[in-house]
């Protein structure tokens, strides 16, 4: 891999992401900890990440999995403290891994001291300016507009009286009602947030990632968004609303950049940045502003040769206008394991790319959905830019499209009566060995999600030194990422022609890596066929298949060319 210095490693690292309640239990409540988080680190170093990002272990009241926050700078008992969470990044440190934390700059929860503030004092205070408090419509009786919650129902909340009485002014809530946004035009909201990273990189955190990146400013005079009363849109529709990426959040992300930069090495920003075209995404990514932003077009795009293609060079192209690496994934705690989503696909169906809508009611090819999974994760660290893991994914987890209702802690699931919100199916707890109520994860055998039974096949534990298990392929080919010059860093050349089912590209180190030192530049070839039928790529060397099925061969007739034949469902990196 390019070597990069300490102050860039973010431009081609890959990243793992743990979410925190459902890694490991160390106290036996059933839920994840950072005594848990500890304990597992070295897997860790060992799996070959580059840093680790952490969803939110925030105080919390947890209507939204942490992601509403009472105190940005307190721990959540149930994870643990303070001292806990610098003992785990000097562990981190310690094993060479960076430690990425979740902000949430869009909302608070309920009972954060703002909003409690805000909602003990009167109409027009200053407590009130730090939220959208507006008044409503027809005299107070309706919200002030038609913005919608992306969990469902109206995105505005009525703000009643001491006694319980309506007042006629609405609070702003574009996620659960407990979530209310809150108002960037006020100052009081910049020192919180200011403040907020200061704490957190002087405890030595290397970065965050920014939940809601592109939705802290909404459009003055709060104009109908043409939605319609009550409508929650699609994702596609709700990138073009006056309540996301409007010009003055890029105000924001240049002042806590200058923040970032303050400190050495500099910290690094990663956005969660929905937008509708490249140069608004490019935007974000501008020199002053946000370091990367999460590949959504990847993640979104289905198994399709053509537009995968045009996904990757549209991606490239992107953060190419301003420099940026661009920033890979395919899974997260928000949308369905890729496994599940490849299955369903090739059983003819499609999963929601957002797990918000319910699932279809389709079985999905599981056999097929594992190979593409597993070819996948080749491409995935093959191409150029930084990338990222979510947990789970190192072992082919499938989605839990199976959990009960009353197990179900989405929001959106609880908002919509069950027609929505179905995040909680990749939220399982990881299972650690093949063996135990909770396979390992607890040592009391608690879970706050129901754990499959049949994941014993699929635990570390059963994974650790198969060589044919998705584990072991997956810490091969991060060895192999370290190793390559051509990998991480360096360019991208097409070999594959347009409309081909197979896509390979050549990857090239660039010629000032030190680790090339004047040699002719090294190269590897990345090949994928998601087509149906066995495809040839000529090459003198297989380093790397997703399928034992990659097997040496001869070109095709009227070819005088040695190489492998790649089956359908499969990756390689070849040379």
């Amino acid at each position: 891999m390019s070597i990069t210095t300490d102050s860039d490693w973010w431009r081609t690292a890959v990243i793992y992401q743990v979410y925190p309640k459902s890694w490991a239990d160390s106290d036996g409540d059933g839920i994840g900890d950072i005594t848990g988080i500890r304990a597992h680190l070295a897997y860790l170093a060992q799996l070959g990440v580059d840093a680790v990002w952490f969803s939110p272990w925030y105080l919390s009241p947890h209507a939204d999995g942490g992601y509403d926050v009472t105190d940005f700078r307190a721990i959540d008992p149930m994870f643990g403290d303070l001292a806990d969470v610098d003992a785990l990044v000097a562990d981190a440190h310690d094993l060479g891994l960076k430690v990425l934390v979740d902000v949430v700059p869009n909302h608070t929860s309920d009972q954060h001291r703002f909003f409690v503030e805000a909602m003990a004092s009167e109409p027009g205070s200053q407590a009130w300016a730090r939220y959208h408090c507006v008044r409503g419509a027809d005299g107070g009786v309706n919200p002030p507009n038609d913005w919608a919650s992306v969990f469902g129902g109206p995105g505005w909340d009525p703000i009643p009286d001491a006694s319980g009485n309506p007042t006629g002014w609405w609070y702003l809530h574009l996620f659960d009602s407990t979530q209310p946004d809150l108002n960037w035009d006020n100052p009081d909201v910049h020192q919180e947030f200011v403040d907020t990273l200061r704490f957190w990189f002087d405890r030595g955190i290397d970065g965050f990632r920014i939940d809601v990146a592109t939705g802290l400013v909404k459009a003055p005079g709060y104009p109908d968004s043409g939605e319609g009363r009550g409508r929650r849109s699609t994702l596609d529709e709700i990138l073009e609303l006056p309540q996301w990426d409007q010009p003055g959040v890029h105000e924001i992300w240049r002042e806590w950049r200058a923040v970032a930069d303050q400190y050495l090495p500099p910290r690094a920003f990663v956005g969660e940045v929905w937008v509708g075209s490249e140069e608004s995404l490019a935007a974000y990514l501008r020199p002053d502003e946000l370091h990367t932003a999460f590949n959504f077009d990847y993640l979104k795009c289905p198994w399709d040769a053509a537009t995968l293609r045009a996904t990757i060079e549209g991606s490239l192209h992107a953060t190419g206008l301003v420099g940026a690496p661009t920033t890979w994934v395919l899974e997260n705690h928000d949308v369905p394991r890729v496994r599940t989503k490849y299955g369903m696909e090739a059983a003819g169906a499609r999963l929601p790319s957002s797990n918000v809508a319910a699932p279809p009611q389709v079985e999905p090819d599981d056999a097929r959905g594992q190979a593409r999974a597993r070819a996948a994760m080749l491409l995935l660290l093959g191409l150029p830019g930084s990338a990222y893991i979510y947990q789970g994914q190192e072992l082919g987890l499938e989605e839990v499209l199976a959990l009960p209702a009353s197990a179900r802690q989405d929001p959106a699931f609880l908002r919509t009566d069950g027609a929505e919100g179905f995040r909680d199916g990749c939220r399982v707890p990881m299972p650690w060995t093949s063996t135990g109520p909770s396979l390992g994860f607890s040592p009391s055998g608690e879970s706050w999600l129901p754990i499959p039974e049949h994941w014993a096949t699929t635990s570390v534990e059963a994974q650790t030194d198969d060589p044919e298990s998705m584990l072991e392929l997956t810490r091969r080919v991060l060895r192999l990422r370290r190793a390559e010059p051509a990998l991480g860093g360096g360019d991208l050349q097409w070999i594959s022609e347009e409309g081909e089912d197979c896509l390979v590209l050549r990857r090239t180190a660039a010629p000032d890596d030190p680790l090339v030192a004047g040699e002719p530049a090294p190269h590897v070839l990345i090949a994928m066929n998601l087509g149906e039928t066995s495809t040839f790529v000529a090459a003198a060397e297989l380093l790397a298949a997703s399928s034992p099925g990659v097997v040496p061969g001869q070109a095709p007739a009227g070819a005088d060319s040695a190489g492998y034949w790649l089956p359908p469902d499969t990756a390689a990196w070849l040379r």
